[in-house]
């Protein structure tokens, strides 16, 4: 599958959102032809040529400049994490088109032992694309306890969050606010498909996700891009009932395409004793499973 990964269309998607009114201009109430701003709007607002911004959107001009690269990030009033995807669609739009595959990602042993000490968040390490690492044994328990717990350490059967998400039933049920945890991961697998857009790989993905969810590839087509920070979700896990938990992604500094992600619940809360619960010998929850 094309992961429709080009510059062009990535300025045409954020052109197309804002309003003249967005951006100071005046609109004369005369009747567009299409949503968003126009392409001589925006080149005036960025302080191009329209002759020199319709080459870059249709792919006749390559490498852009820094300074005309930041200039139509600040017409188009891009966010940081938007304006890292502009810059690595426009390095990539320099290479070769050949396809090539990343290294095979390995853990660090400190962060195999990082997650040994932590019993009590739930832990996951995952990789560019969001391929599972490891995960400790609550993390296991609380995202893939119908899964085998020792697949991350297997290349070849590695889980991959993404496709557990859109794809898997129990995690449709996990997630509270499952449509926004799909615009998440498709936010971040637009970076990652900006980072590295000739991994056969990250094609591969996209186009299963794509083929097998309506709800993914509409998503995809937003072009949507984010880092995933810091923030707080609801869940609804089959054993251990409503739980909302803290979750924080930390980027490895040697690793820079690998994220520890944690979950944790705040002290003295019902999250925080269902969490426990849930961390409890596996027969403990098969006896709790029986009873509801």
């Amino acid at each position: 599958m094309e992961l429709d990964t080009d510059l062009g269309t990535f300025l045409k998607s954020r052109r197309a959102r804002l309003t003249p009114e967005d951006v100071g201009l005046i609109s004369y109430g005369t009747r567009r032809r299409v949503p968003g701003l126009r392409r001589e709007e925006l080149a005036q607002l960025a302080g191009v040529s329209v002759q020199y911004y319709t080459r870059l959107e249709q792919g006749q001009s390559r490498n852009a400049s820094d300074g005309v690269l930041a200039a139509l990030a600040d017409a188009l009033r891009l966010d940081e994490p938007e304006r890292l995807h502009l810059r690595s669609l426009n390095s990539a739009g320099t290479r070769p088109a050949a396809r090539r595959r990343t290294p095979r990602e390995r853990l660090h042993p400190a962060v195999e032992q990082l997650l040994e000490a932590t019993p009590d968040a739930a832990m996951m390490v995952m990789g560019r694309f969001t391929d599972i690492l490891a995960w400790n044994p609550l993390g296991h328990a609380m995202f893939g306890g119908h899964l085998d717990a020792d697949a991350p350490a297997r290349p070849a059967d590695r889980p991959n969050m993404s496709r557990m998400v859109i794809l898997d039933p129990h995690m449709r049920e996990l997630f509270v606010d499952w449509d926004g945890k799909v615009e998440e991961v498709v936010a971040h697998l637009r970076m990652a498909a900006g980072r590295y857009p000739d991994d056969p790989r990250i094609a591969s993905l996209v186009g299963e996700l794509t083929l097998k969810s309506p709800r993914f590839a509409s998503a995809w087509s937003s072009h949507m891009v984010k880092e995933c920070g810091p923030t707080v979700k609801d869940f609804h896990h089959p054993l251990v009932g409503p739980l909302t938990l803290a979750q924080l992604p930390l980027q490895l500094p040697d690793e820079p395409d690998q994220r520890i992600v944690t979950w944790t619940a705040e002290p003295g809360s019902p999250s925080q004793a269902a969490l426990r619960l849930l961390g409890r010998p596996s027969a403990t929850v098969r006896d709790l499973e029986r009873r509801r």
